[in-house]
């Protein structure tokens, strides 16, 4: 799956919390705030969101774009210590079984 991980931090200390776990977990900085992978499982996943967690405080802000490959595109996002997530399915069943 690849996963693209977008970072608003609220303090420096975050900042560098969240790119030692980034980096733990292969993935690797393309910009000043963004963060991707292609070789994230689902498993995996779940463990990064709840080391994020971990690391993070309330006035930090993650956005995690997930796309599973299955016509399944969905964005996470940690925001006030809350996770929200939206998922969006391609409709065409045809393109689902591809």
């Amino acid at each position: 799956m690849f996963v693209a991980i977008m970072l608003d931090p609220g303090g420096i200390d975050t900042a560098q919390s969240l790119a030692s776990v980034l980096t733990h977990y292969g993935f690797h900085k393309v910009q000043r705030a963004c963060w991707e992978s292609s070789e994230v499982g689902v498993m995996q996943l779940s463990q990064l969101k709840r080391e994020i967690d971990r690391v993070t405080n309330y006035y930090d802000t993650v956005r995690m774009y997930q796309y599973s490959g299955k016509g399944v595109f969905t964005i996470t996002e940690l925001h006030r210590k809350r996770w929200r997530r939206c998922i969006l399915a391609n409709d065409d069943s045809e393109d689902m079984t591809q």
